[in-house]
């Protein structure tokens, strides 16, 4: 099975663009969900990621990942590869 990957993002945000790299780099098929001025996906994602509404907010296999500060934390760490492998 092949991990599901999501991002939901705003065009302009530069830690979503600096998300979306690293998941590029890593060569992680995803689905981008760009949200800019949409109140309805946000409040769609700030129900999926525990009420926060700062973007990007990152999904693996539906568990919330967080934003691009965590999704970088967990690379250097060694722990972001190992969630595409389970």
């Amino acid at each position: 099975m092949t991990p599901k990957t999501e991002i939901y993002t705003w065009s302009t945000c530069p830690y979503c663009i600096r998300a979306k790299a690293l998941l590029n780099k890593k060569g992680v098929q995803y689905t981008e969900y760009c949200i800019d001025a949409d109140n309805k996906a946000r409040e769609v994602m700030s129900l999926r990621a525990n009420g926060r509404r700062s973007v990007p907010q990152i999904f693996i296999n539906e568990q919330h990942i967080g934003g691009c500060d965590d999704i970088y934390a967990l690379d250097a760490k060694g722990q972001l590869d190992v969630l595409w492998l389970a």
